[in-house]
């Protein structure tokens, strides 16, 4: 790693030194949870308990309930986010984006870093939203797998456009109109998420790798090639990689993708599969290359200059975490107010030169830019339109597909 030289470090390459001091690239980090819940809890029958739960069938949206708003009156908000998901100033104490808000605002924004997996975090508001009770959070921000079912399920409130002037406006045209909310009446996107394939130079020894193919059948990289445990990154590369569409497949397109990888396991071209622990085994040279996400390599170059990237000619997968308004939140007009800040340029790239993930903010380039050229620059921060073109999102799934679809690759990954 670096050693911690402020002056001599970009905004960017500090935020991941403090981010590596407080919580070691080993460690279990935020992405590495996310992605778990999403892989893991559903696949062992995460599912199958909700809809034992009263809770009613994916795809009977209800409509969002409101409440009083007193955001007149009441100049707060509750805001529950992932740790490590805002910019923090050095001493840890300060968050300057929210800060800025609430001085120009005079709206108190109560920060709690309570999201820490998907589906724990849907078991504790999901009593309260099911009995029609506030939830205690007037803003959240969850993945779009459990966004689109929070929607379906009616346990949002639609927002009110006319207090979202610069969402609507600055809003990427990649992320502007996802099949589980159209139009993006419901959410809007907090940061996105690209994933790639990686590669550790020094351990290709020569090896050129530029797509899914390679990884899987280049008898070069025998185990040496890791995927990922989130089912609709690792399936949907590969999907990509076979001509087919991850917002338009079918089962039989899912099973065809499993069974190749299922050979690529038998055959021990696949090292394993691995949460956000892959970055281990990709800077330590056990991965030549493996499928990752853009934000962790955005951090793994500044202290690893082995480490690069591939877009696959095929495309590469794309996915969001969102902003939303669970019902009955008490102060709704403020929330608002919060998501559209979040879209205005300056905060917009004060955020996205700490986080590293992709900015849903169109306009942004030239204000990241004075904070920071390299991440101005990136495509894994900033995707130029060659490569926004190429990203792909993964079609939302009905209840009964998601148990059926994350069975069968709980079984490939041996979960």
């Amino acid at each position: 790693m670096k050693q911690y030289e402020p002056d001599r470090l970009t905004p960017a390459e500090l935020a991941a030194v403090r981010r590596s001091f407080r919580k070691s690239r080993s460690a279990m980090t935020r992405r590495s949870v996310l992605r778990a819940s999403a892989g893991g809890a559903l696949a062992v029958g995460g599912l199958g308990a909700l809809s034992g739960c009263g809770i009613p069938a994916a795809g009977k949206t209800q409509g969002g309930v409101s409440a009083d708003d007193h955001s007149a009156t009441e100049k707060e908000i509750d805001f529950s986010n992932w740790p490590e998901y805002i910019d923090t100033d050095d001493s840890g104490k300060h968050r300057p984006t929210l800060d800025a808000f609430t001085k120009r605002t005079g709206i108190k924004v109560k920060y709690t870093e309570d999201i820490n997996d998907n589906d724990e975090f849907f078991g504790k508001i999901q009593p309260q939203l099911a009995a029609g009770q506030a939830a205690g959070r007037d803003l959240i921000v969850l993945t779009d797998w459990l966004a689109a079912r929070m929607i379906r399920l009616g346990y949002v409130q639609k927002l009110d456009t006319s207090n979202l002037p610069h969402a609507y406006a600055n809003l990427s045209d990649q992320f502007r109109s996802p099949d589980w909310d159209p139009g993006r009446a419901y959410s809007y996107v907090w940061q996105g998420i690209s994933t790639v394939i990686a590669y550790n130079k020094k351990a290709l020894e020569g090896v050129e790798v530029k797509s899914i193919s390679d990884l899987l059948d280049n008898p070069k990289l025998k185990g040496r090639v890791g995927f990922l445990t989130e089912m609709r990154d690792s399936v949907g590369m590969t999907m990509l990689d076979m001509g087919k569409d991850p917002a338009k497949f079918t089962t039989d397109d899912y099973d065809a993708v499993i069974a190749r990888l299922q050979k690529a396991v038998d055959k021990g071209q696949i090292r394993r599969f691995t949460g956000n622990d892959y970055t281990s085994d990709l800077t330590k040279g056990d991965f030549a290359a493996c499928v990752a996400w853009g934000g962790d390599i955005v951090q793994l170059q500044s202290d690893n200059p082995d480490v690069g990237y591939v877009i696959p000619e095929a495309g590469y997968m794309t996915s969001t975490d969102n902003l939303l308004i669970p019902n009955k939140a008490r102060h709704k007009t403020n929330a608002e107010r919060l998501i559209d800040y979040y879209y205005e340029p300056e905060p917009a790239a004060e955020l996205a030169a700490y986080v590293n993930y992709v900015s849903p903010v169109g306009d942004v380039k030239p204000y990241l830019a004075k904070i920071d050229k390299s991440a101005a620059s990136n495509p894994l921060i900033l995707p130029d339109k060659a490569m926004a073109a190429k990203s792909h999102a993964f079609r939302s799934l009905s209840s009964k597909e998601e148990t059926a679809y994350q069975q069968k690759f709980a079984k490939l990954t041996g979960a």
